[in-house]
């Protein structure tokens, strides 16, 4: 039985299902059909313009952000889709704080709706540092479907490590 670490936490029968797919050669499918469209925020300037919309648009009194880009250092592995940090500076006599978000880079090639899954989620924890029930509805509060997405996600990570590479070959697996 393949282990789908990226599902862990589901339950079985929605593993069985990702696990029957993944056999058949047919979950990249499954995910094209479901989300075909690709984004056009390639470099770390759109991306910023990209992440500044969004929290206009429902993050208004949120502390303001300096810096936004794609990180290639980000190890999915180690579970990190994005981070959110906040750098302390001391600037003349007083103590400066920068607030950064980085996505990894993985999600250049990814489909839009996955990209905007990952800004909303670090977006969120501008006003919720922790995974806990207020963050959760601040993310369904910008993304209405944000656990559905967030599964799917998952799913395409599960796919991109696990997929044949005839598989892949027919997808954009990066």
């Amino acid at each position: 039985m393949t282990t789908l670490r990226y599902l862990q936490g589901y339950p079985d029968h929605l593993q069985d299902q990702v696990r029957a797919l993944l056999h058949a050669g047919r979950l990249g499918d499954h995910l094209a059909a479901r989300y075909p469209e690709r984004h056009a925020v390639q470099s770390d300037k759109a991306l910023y313009a990209y992440t500044m919309e969004l929290k206009q648009a429902y993050l208004r009194n949120a502390p303001g952000i300096d810096k936004v880009l794609y990180d290639a250092k980000l190890d999915v592995v180690k579970k990190a889709l994005g981070l959110h940090t906040a750098i302390s500076r001391v600037h003349g006599g007083r103590l400066k704080a920068k607030k950064e978000i980085r996505v990894a880079s993985v999600f250049r090639q990814a489909p839009a709706a996955f990209l905007e899954t990952i800004v909303v989620h670090e977006l969120a924890h501008l006003k919720e540092l922790d995974h806990n029930k207020a963050f959760y509805q601040l993310c369904e509060h910008m993304l209405p479907d944000y656990h559905q997405r967030e599964f799917d996600l998952r799913v395409y990570l599960t796919w991109r490590d696990l997929a044949p590479p005839a598989d892949a070959a027919g997808q954009e697996k990066e």
